[in-house]
């Protein structure tokens, strides 16, 4: 009996895998292809959060599809939205029907003689391990383990007799409604939070060991305001799209130029917000540089107002213990709480961590450079998708879905099978893959792939730069080699 066969298997049914099948559908419609999802719905990460305030940290022009314009006048838009858009996105281009849900890949085995994938699933809700055969593997499962985010060690957590939750798994059944909270962390998700919970909360207090870049936004895209219904939205939507783009790609490289001048306009935004004796240099002013880690934005000053008016409280200082009531910190100051949120980070985790093995051999990602920060170095008809550190995740997804059909229509025209990028001979110059300094990955820093001095081996979180690489740039650069099966192989067409 033959493993069922499709040329291509997406991994991942959220923002990144649903955008992969538009493009693929788009571009390569001879492919057949189908999509594996471990969980029981589309939308990845705005799938699973469900905390309170959950919204992009990016705005939503360039996290939106190039292909689906976002037509709300938002910079930012809420976790439900961004789900609906995502799921609209599938339904309309009949890509929801191409979905297989519960289905976790645990393991995926490339064969040079046959040229393709054998493809392990294990089905989520029974438990029951199936095969399947692909001539190309396209992983979009996001770069965290969506079944643990990560909790530093609590020193006394035992004690506290009232609620921890991570944000990663909000109960349904929470309530914070009258209750004081404490919020653990200085970054997007604990910025969100703050101002969300401080709302109904009896006082939300945000204990952070260090801060973090806060800048504010606003709620209304002032191009898109102008814009949006009142021009077409095929024309309206490119122009706000580039606009954000463009004004992403200044800031960053104007924080890489002139650091100090950046961060003396981010203190100044932060204290044109609060009180003028608010102590701005402890809470809101970072031992590194701007984006060094990423900037933390908050729409219309959200977080400031709640600190103004006193419905939330910022405090710097690291646990010495927790107590039966709360937290008891360094300093010996007491933070009575009822609720205690744990928003602390991710667990990286690359391709969903599946155990990849190319003829016999385990792949170590540690051990391999990243091709143009997609593919991994010897290892034949895979992709990932991970996106940009300093602006949004879908800029670089949407490149990197057209460049893999690119190579499929490039493989098909010249009678290729596979195509394998192949690293320099030194990599003593190897560095990590993702270039910030931030906890999440530097706790993973070894078992990321690493990435060479020069292109392709090197990442530049330019979307210009990469955008006339990705489209323009030649294929057969070589650091690609290009290849042709030894044997053909039959295929079973899927159903």
């Amino acid at each position: 009996m033959h493993d069922e066969h499709v040329d291509v298997l997406i991994v991942g049914a959220g923002l990144s895998g649903i955008g992969a099948a538009c493009h693929l559908q788009d571009e390569c419609p001879d492919k057949s292809y189908t999509v594996l999802e471990a969980r029981d719905a589309i939308g990845g990460t705005w799938d699973l959060f469900r905390y309170p305030g959950i919204r992009s940290d990016s705005d939503m022009f360039t996290l939106g599809y190039s292909f689906q314009p976002w037509t709300e006048p938002e910079t930012f838009a809420d976790g439900p939205s961004i789900r609906d858009y995502v799921r609209r996105t599938a339904r309309t281009r009949g890509i929801d029907e191409k979905v297989r849900f519960h289905h976790r890949v645990v393991r995926a085995e490339w064969s040079t003689p046959e040229a393709r994938w054998t493809v392990t699933a294990e089905r989520t809700d029974t438990g029951e391990r199936i095969r399947l055969t692909c001539g190309f593997l396209f992983v979009n499962s996001g770069y965290y383990r969506y079944d643990e985010g990560f909790t530093p060690e609590l020193p006394g957590v035992e004690r506290f007799t009232g609620t921890l939750v991570h944000p990663q798994h909000w109960p349904e059944d929470l309530d914070c409604t009258g209750k004081r909270v404490v919020v653990i962390g200085s970054g997007a998700t604990a910025v969100t939070l703050v101002p969300a919970l401080a709302e109904s909360a009896a006082h939300v207090t945000m204990l952070q060991r260090s801060p973090s870049y806060v800048m504010s936004r606003p709620s209304i895209d002032p191009v898109a305001g102008a814009l949006l219904g009142r021009v077409p939205s095929k024309i309206a939507y490119p122009i706000v799209r580039w606009a954000n783009v463009l004004g992403s790609m200044a800031f960053f490289q104007l924080s890489r130029r002139r650091p100090a001048l950046v961060k003396r306009l981010l203190r100044k935004g932060v204290l044109s917000h609060l009180p003028a004796d608010y102590e701005v240099d402890v809470h809101f002013r970072p031992r590194y540089d701007p984006w060094d880690q990423r900037v933390c934005f908050v729409p219309d000053g959200d977080l400031f107002k709640a600190l103004r008016e006193g419905r939330a409280t910022v405090v710097t200082d690291t646990i010495g213990t927790f107590t039966e009531n709360g937290i008891r910190l360094a300093s010996g100051q007491e933070l009575e709480a009822d609720v205690v949120v744990t928003a602390t980070g991710l667990n990286l985790l690359l391709l969903g961590g599946m155990a990849v093995r190319v003829d016999g051999r385990d792949v170590e990602m540690g051990k391999t450079l990243a091709y143009k920060g997609m593919m991994l170095s010897g290892v034949p008809n895979l992709a990932f998708t991970v996106g940009y550190t300093n602006a949004s995740w879908t800029l670089k997804a949407d490149l990197v879905a057209g460049y893999v059909c690119r190579l499929l229509r490039h493989m098909d025209a010249r009678g290729y099978a596979y195509c394998t990028p192949t690293a320099p001979a030194s990599t003593t110059a190897a560095s990590p893959l993702v270039d910030l300094a931030s906890g999440y990955v530097l706790r993973s820093i070894d078992s990321l792939p690493k990435q060479g001095p020069a292109a392709p081996w090197r990442l530049f979180q330019n979307y210009v730069r990469d955008l006339v690489m990705m489209r323009r740039g030649g294929l057969e650069d070589g650091a690609m080699r290009f290849s042709r099966a030894a044997v053909p192989t039959a295929k079973q067409p899927a159903a």
